[in-house]
């Protein structure tokens, strides 16, 4: 709701070569990114007590992605 509210579909957006939601889901990719870092302690993601990690699609038409984990040790 919150990045609805910042980024409303209803605005007189420009770039739609992609179809009418490609501003809207462009534009709320740059604010929530497209990568992420997680430090891993005894094999386990060390993550906080609240955090998550979630994947988004902010296209109404359904896509086929790829998910691509690098690990570093």
């Amino acid at each position: 709701m919150a990045l609805d509210k910042i980024v409303p579909e209803d605005l007189n957006w420009l770039h739609t070569d992609e179809g009418p939601d490609d501003s809207v889901s462009h534009t709320k990719t740059t604010l929530v990114g497209t990568s992420l870092s997680v430090p891993i302690t005894g094999g386990n993601l060390n993550l906080g007590t609240w955090q998550g990690i979630y994947l988004t699609e902010f296209r109404h038409v359904a896509h086929s992605r790829r998910v691509v984990a690098t690990i570093l040790s």
